[in-house]
């Protein structure tokens, strides 16, 4: 994994960029044998790949969630292959050494298996996906076998699959047992690298770590998994529209941003800006 070292200006740590070298998927399954926490968190364009990368995150994901959080729809169900292509596209720009993931939207694998690798093979080829994540346990099995049949990995994800929204009947923590376990394990041996747990009981998303050789990585899914992922406006504070228990907030951005409009605002208007350092003469 790698090395990191002391920030004085924040008292956290900052991986060193030029000392890390490219997060690899070997380097993500042997994390949970070392025991080593897995961080990822979403990007959706060039300028917060650019960010978290430096920042030492180690996979970035390019989140179907663009549908709520860049797009405005009240789920993610009208995001387009084509527009997760483009997003892609930008992030991978942005990235040097954070693994690279990016969701396959909602019809992009369900139809059959070979549509689903079609799909992959669109994400890695034109948008430079290192790995694609889909949704669904035993149903989507023969895609991720399709999909890893031609050298393309494939993350899962399991417990609350956010494409399954009107099914589940809105956004719900997922309470049963077998079925997630099935659902994990059909996973595992289908071929996924690692699996994202959403929204479910501790308990249960601990017997699903014991239960399959990959890395599980939680999102409300406790502490007890080999990581943990984060839509990134959610933790910045920079997405009001929902509010998930599971989230913490360790900025307000939002706020910081319009203090800043606003001051902006009123400094033009009332004629301070531009000021004479920030002018050219002739």
């Amino acid at each position: 994994m790698a090395p990191s070292v002391t920030n004085p200006k924040t008292n956290g740590t900052l991986a060193a960029a030029k000392d890390r070298r490219p997060m690899t998927v070997p380097d993500f399954m042997a994390a949970k044998s070392r025991g080593t926490r897995l961080t990822m968190l979403t990007a959706y364009d060039y300028t917060l790949a650019r960010i978290l990368d430096d920042a030492g995150v180690d996979a970035i994901l390019v989140g179907d969630s663009l549908g709520m959080v860049m797009q405005g729809e009240p789920h993610s169900l009208k995001v387009t292959l084509n527009e997760m292509i483009y997003h892609t596209r930008l992030v991978a720009r942005g990235i040097r050494t954070s693994l690279l993931v990016a969701d396959m939207p909602f019809m992009s694998y369900q139809v059959s298996p070979q549509h689903a690798l079609e799909s992959a093979g669109r994400l890695v080829k034109e948008g430079g996906a290192h790995a694609v994540k889909l949704e669904g346990g035993e149903r989507s099995a023969r895609a991720v076998e399709a999909i890893t049949s031609a050298d393309i990995p494939v993350m899962g994800h399991v417990g609350l699959t956010p494409q399954s929204v009107h099914r589940l009947g809105g956004f719900r923590v997922q309470r049963d047992a077998a079925r997630l376990l099935d659902d994990a394990l059909a996973l595992s041996q289908a071929g996924a690298f690692a699996l994202v747990v959403e929204c479910i009981p501790v308990d249960l998303a601990e017997q699903i770590r014991k239960s399959v050789k990959i890395p599980t990585i939680g999102i409300g899914a406790g502490a007890g998994c080999d990581g943990q992922v984060l839509v990134t406006h959610d933790m910045l504070g920079l997405y009001g529209d929902l509010h998930p228990r599971f989230v913490k907030q360790y900025a307000d951005v939002g706020s910081s941003i319009a203090h800043a409009v606003e001051e902006y605002c009123r400094e033009v208007r009332e004629g301070e800006f531009p000021g004479p350092e920030h002018s050219f003469r002739s």
